[in-house]
């Protein structure tokens, strides 16, 4: 809930219990929130009273209290002759002061996160600046990172700030228009499966409550503050590999990437020798559809040609003859285990040259 909601909120119900009329004015005088359509005072006596050093102004039909946030001024009016006007307005004063106080004190903590998972503090620095904004510097937390298909989502951002409300530990953020990051604070009997159950059950809840897809990462546990921003990094890392490498999946950990990992640390050129040396001048492109398809699911089924051909619906010399044409075609033989590793590792390959080829 916003600032100024939580204010109307607040001025509704002081009006109902006082019957009172309430109106907050912003430095340039413009209504912030309102209980009323009350003419406000001339504008010379707003200025008259800014410019004075007194904190309240008092009149036959309404007090004047002055509320400074920040660098700015605020103006409070409360509408009423009886003797209690002045007590009420000074309470109101009292809890307007505590909510802007409370909503500075987030607005510095989310500035804050943001800053220390881009690496901008030193180790003292973010020590410091934690222990002032009262964040333990010595949780054990993981990083998530979730992406959508639209940016800037801010119903999947809804939805993500819902399912944590009652966790008042955790900062749900963002730093750029690629996706919403969860630092989630870890109990210590939180495992690495209880973090992918977490991102399961992301995905599903945006799927459903959001009606989006989405993908997340996770990082490593960081035991200190200062790790992290290594943990974001990791989440990064994380959703670019698997994106890359796992399209098939929408939940990807840091520490199960498997192959996927180490492909993406080759250079280029060495990928790119490496697909001419399996498909010579031709690519995994040039290769249909439907035959692509039978070999994926070869391989999902352990290189089984029966479990394949069940599952498919298609006779079982069909695929010796689709298998048989491959291996005329690039000389790999699918049916044997390091040909079809070959070729699986072929095909990643390729996918990660796509990618690099679109960035």
């Amino acid at each position: 809930m916003s600032v100024q909601r939580t204010l109307q909120k607040y001025m509704d119900d002081w009006k109902r219990i006082s019957h009172f009329d309430f109106c907050l004015l912003q430095e340039d005088n413009s209504i912030l929130v309102t209980t009323c359509d009350r003419r406000l005072p001339a504008e010379s006596k707003l200025e008259e009273f800014r410019n004075s050093t007194a904190l309240c102004l008092s009149n036959a039909t309404c007090c004047l209290y002055k509320i400074t946030e920040k660098n700015e001024q605020l103006l409070l009016i409360v509408w009423g002759s009886e003797d209690s006007v002045s007590t009420i307005g000074e309470l109101a004063v009292c809890q307007i002061e505590s909510i802007l106080e409370s909503y500075a004190e987030k607005n510095d903590k989310n500035a804050f996160m943001q800053k220390l998972l881009l690496g901008d503090y030193t180790d003292v620095e973010a020590f410091n600046r934690a222990r002032k904004l009262h964040i333990s510097s010595s949780a054990r937390r993981a990083v998530f990172l979730v992406e959508t298909r639209q940016s800037k989502d801010e119903h999947a951002l809804a939805t993500i700030k819902n399912i944590f409300s009652a966790r008042t530990h955790d900062f749900i953020t963002s730093i750029d228009n690629r996706g919403i990051i969860v630092v989630r604070e870890l109990t210590a009997a939180e495992t690495y499966d209880d973090l992918e159950n977490i991102a399961h059950m992301l995905v599903d809840m945006l799927g459903t409550e959001a009606m989006t897809q989405a993908w997340v990462a996770y990082s490593n546990t960081a035991n200190d503050l200062k790790d992290l921003s290594n943990a974001y990094k990791e989440a990064r890392t994380a959703l670019e590999i698997g994106k890359i490498f796992y399209a098939e999946r929408n939940v990807f950990g840091y520490r199960t990437l498997g192959i996927g990992r180490l492909l993406y640390q080759l250079p280029v050129s060495i990928c790119e020798m490496f697909i001419q040396e399996i498909f010579g001048d031709e690519s995994l492109d040039s290769i249909d559809g439907e035959t692509l398809a039978i070999i994926r699911t070869f391989f999902e089924n352990n290189l089984n040609l029966s479990e394949t051909s069940r599952q498919l619906y298609v006779h079982r010399n069909t695929l010796v003859y689709r298998f048989e044409k491959i291996q005329k075609r690039f000389g790999l033989d699918l049916r044997t285990f390091e040909d079809a590793m070959t070729f699986k590792l072929a095909m990643l390959v390729s996918r990660y040259l796509r990618y690099q080829n679109r960035t």
